[in-house]
């Protein structure tokens, strides 16, 4: 069985500044309505650079349309990295929605719920409004301004 091998030192710069880049290209060159709020996560590169795979999350818009405008405009945003990268080979962009923060805030919303549904009395951890944190100050020499 073969196993993916770990991104090189340069690998992984190269694909930071191309996140970096592109994010920077995607809030100030692209203009379709149909683009939602996109948050670029993450940049995978093959290890001959020749591709690179960029993850994005949406907080407001269509997934699907969102995809569709970047992968569209990837041509476009391409040559943008390509006059701003100083590198030989400047990779084909494939863009592809990463559901990880809509699930991380799905489980959030979950585990906030199920906090907020068990009885306050059941808490083994002690609260900073329950007065157990008081006993430094009742310790201290100072006198309250009345």
């Amino acid at each position: 069985m073969r196993h993916k091998k770990k991104p090189v030192g340069r690998a992984v710069r190269v694909a930071e500044q191309i996140q970096k880049d592109l994010a920077g290209f995607v809030s100030r060159e692209l203009r379709d309505p149909r683009l939602g709020f996109v948050t670029l996560t993450d940049v995978e590169l093959t290890p001959d650079y020749a591709y690179a795979t960029v993850y994005f999350s949406v907080l407001a818009g269509s997934p699907d349309d969102s995809e569709k405008v970047l992968n569209d405009s990837a041509g476009f945003l391409r040559n943008l990295l390509f006059k701003k990268l100083r590198i030989h080979t400047v990779p084909t962009l494939r863009f592809k929605h990463d559901p990880s923060v809509e699930r991380g805030a799905y489980m959030a919303g979950i585990i906030n719920d199920a906090l907020g549904t068990a009885s306050p009395e059941g808490s083994t951890e002690p609260s900073a409004f329950d007065g157990s944190a008081s006993s430094a100050s009742a310790n201290s020499n100072e006198t309250p301004n009345a």
